[in-house]
């Protein structure tokens, strides 16, 4: 079985090296067949286009009858992706997995999560709150993760970027959580600590629509604590 396994991993890395059209990528770590990083860009037309995504690949001793390990290496914000570990929500790494599957077949269907995210069935709860209370939000949240982490380029340029100044790595904070900087400064205002402001922002879902239901009381009452 052992013999059988590396013949058609070797295989399958073989295959995606001479696949130049994909851009999908497997680059083994210390040598080892076994424990990979994968590679793919962000699918265009969403918020992660023009970023580089690597992911950690382990192959099970049983592979391809066991589901290949995956996670992120890149920080992703997704609801479907951990933000904070990389951890993936997608069944064929799971239940739904088929020896038919592959490697390469495997990051495509990552690269395809990124354009549909699956928020009723989240890896990352809050990400998925995020999402389905301002869409909007969510994705220009996305955009500067891929921005910061992935090293997609930042579009926006003078005007507003210009007049950040000195006060761009707060904003880069307060946009990372996917939060507004007027309503940080609100309650900063108040003597609160900017980072326990944004923490309780972030577990209050204080985003979109969701503002309105979140009364100035409650965030006090939690910044209190």
């Amino acid at each position: 079985m052992s013999e059988a396994r590396l013949r058609r991993v070797q295989k399958e890395i073989s295959d995606c090296q001479k696949d130049k059209l994909t851009r999908i990528t497997l680059t083994p770590i210390d040598n080892s067949p076994f424990h990979l990083v994968g590679a793919f860009d962000g699918p265009s037309g969403t918020p992660y286009e023009g970023g580089r995504y690597e992911v950690d690949v382990v192959v099970p001793d049983s592979y391809p009858f066991q589901p290949i390990k995956m996670k992120f290496i890149t920080k992703v914000y997704h609801p479907n992706i951990s933000s904070a570990s990389g951890a993936i929500c997608l069944d064929i790494l799971k239940d739904a997995w088929s020896p038919v599957l592959t490697l390469k077949s495997t990051l495509i269907s990552l690269q395809s999560l990124l354009c549909d995210p699956q928020p009723n069935d989240p890896q990352d709860a809050e990400v998925a709150k995020h999402y389905l209370t301002s869409r909007q939000g969510f994705e220009q949240t996305a955009r500067h993760w891929a921005q910061a982490y992935a090293g997609a380029p930042v579009t926006s340029s003078g005007g507003e970027d210009s007049k950040k100044g000195e006060k761009g790595s707060k904003v880069d904070l307060v946009a990372l959580a996917g939060l507004e900087e007027k309503h940080v400064a609100k309650f900063e205002n108040m003597g609160f600590e900017r980072g326990k402001i944004i923490d309780v922002l972030k577990r209050l879902n204080y985003r979109g629509a969701n503002v309105a239901k979140v009364n100035d009381e409650r965030v006090v009452e939690e910044l209190l604590k």
